[in-house]
């Protein structure tokens, strides 16, 4: 059985250099007892010599990690390391494998020492120390690490640092920087630090770069235990800035200008120039929708095609957009779409010469195909466009019933353009406050593949003109 005590200072070249003797003479995890400093002074007695060793290969990633796990304050840290090294030979693998416990483990064990590094780099205070003949400034200061993370983070006070003479003194290691020389010593009690007189003026910062209307309490001691408050003299502050977080921003809020900024008054300004709703003379809607440019459809269509009928109608019908035949002529509902509307609406007695005809969308979307041109669906973004003006004909119009003819023109009066089957023959509430009663689009039925469903399809778009009219009386 070997006995193993790694020192505290230097530790990561002790283990290291034993380590691999261990592995290179085959001994197994099970005939080693590992300890440090603090462990029961009995049990390593009798420390055995290293074995001799001979050349073995280390995956790098593991190097890298023993480096600072060595470290850890786990007692059991030099065992667990040996442990995994003696899988490794087999299963040099194991470095890449996330579900390993053991791996696992000990990048958690990697990730606690390197926050508690990053706690020391944040948090240690020096305090300036007088020193007779001393031609460089000193300082000192008191440190109470959770893991042993002296030793390895030094450096780093020593590259920030290197023209001041410093010590950081902590109860078990203490690193001592003096004339560009560092020296890693036993740990010293805690001494009693002069008062630095620079002390009140980085109390005064801290107050004031603290946001009394961001206070996190909760993120805040994770990021500054309080383990940590009893060495940083601007911690004293802390209890009463939270205690008078809440009336501060109040006064901030009041404190605040009354009057927006520049850059919130040109954002007004371009807010005024883009209104929500056509707000222009009635006279001069059919003008303004005729040379809408607000979607690319008007880029390819002939033109735009206006709604016709009476300004006080009770009835509006509202189809998805233009066809071929409406694109040239200019006039809603007159291609074979419009014929069949007007066969079933006279068949109702529904009166069309009394109803305002429009459409959701104003311009022809099609795809050309040799001579012909194929309708296409309205997007999303080009009925939204549209809305615009289809919102203007019903506040001019103010109809007692709309009627949406397909799915485009559902979602242009509903906000929804889909399950039409299901809604068709009801009455909804549309966007505007106006009652809308859903049925198919006459192009539908149109178009539907085989004769039968045609006609029954018919029958349903009939069906629901009846029920407009009877909602009219």
């Amino acid at each position: 059985m070997h006995h193993v005590i790694i020192p505290e200072i230097d530790a990561a070249t002790v283990w290291r250099d034993k380590a691999r003797g261990f592995l290179a003479a085959g001994v197994a995890p099970s005939r080693i007892i590992w300890g440090d400093t603090t462990s029961a002074a009995d049990l390593f007695a009798t420390e055995q010599r290293t074995p001799p060793q001979s050349a073995i290969t280390v995956p790098r990633s593991f190097v890298a990690m023993a480096n600072t796990v060595v470290w850890h304050n786990d007692p059991e840290r030099f065992a667990r390391l040996y442990a995994f090294l003696w899988r490794l030979r087999d299963a040099p693998h194991l470095m890449a494998d996330r579900g390993d416990a053991d791996l696992a483990h000990l990048r958690q064990m990697e990730k606690n020492v390197r926050r508690c590094q990053h706690k020391m780099k944040a948090f240690v205070r020096f305090r300036e120390i007088s020193r007779e003949g001393a031609n460089r400034r000193s300082f000192a200061a008191w440190f109470e690490p959770t893991h042993h993370t002296v030793e390895p983070t030094a450096d780093f006070f020593v590259r920030r640092f290197a023209d001041m003479d410093w010590r950081i003194l902590t109860p078990r290691i203490s690193a001592v920087f003096e004339g560009g020389q560092l020296t890693i010593q036993a740990g010293q009690p805690k001494p009693d630090l002069p008062k630095d007189a620079s002390e009140e003026l980085w109390i005064t910062y801290f107050r004031n770069i603290f946001n009394p209307a961001r206070v996190k309490l909760q993120a805040m001691q994770s990021e500054m235990p309080k383990k940590y408050w009893k060495n940083m003299p601007e911690a004293a502050a802390i209890p009463d800035m939270i205690a008078n977080a809440p009336a501060r921003a109040r006064a901030m809020a009041l404190a605040a200008p009354s009057l927006p900024p520049r850059h919130m008054a040109n954002a007004q300004a371009q807010l005024a120039q883009c209104p929500s709703a056509w707000d222009g003379p009635e006279a001069t809607l059919p003008a303004a929708i005729t040379a809408c440019t607000r979607c690319p459809l008007h880029q390819k269509a002939t033109q735009a095609v206006l709604g016709e009928g009476p300004l006080d109608a009770d009835l509006m019908i509202v189809g998805e957009q233009p066809g071929d035949q409406e694109d040239l002529v200019g006039r809603p509902f007159v291609g074979p779409a419009g014929q069949l509307f007007d066969r079933l609406a006279a068949a109702v007695a529904l009166n069309r010469s009394k109803a305002y005809v429009t459409n959701a969308v104003k311009h022809f979307k099609f795809q050309p195909k040799g001579r012909r041109r194929i309708h296409q669906r309205p997007n999303t973004a080009e009925i939204d466009h549209c809305k615009w003006w289809l919102e203007a004909e019903l506040a001019q119009v103010k109809p007692r019933l709309v009627v949406a003819m397909g799915a485009t023109a559902a979602q242009a009066l509903t906000g929804k353009g889909t399950e039409i089957m299901a809604r068709r023959g009801g009455i909804e509430t549309g966007l505007s406050g106006l009652p809308i009663l859903i049925t198919l689009h006459p192009s539908y039925v149109l178009r539907h593949p085989d004769a039968d469903g045609r006609i029954a399809a018919e029958a349903l778009l009939q069906q629901d003109l009846q029920a407009a009219a009877a909602y009219l009386g």
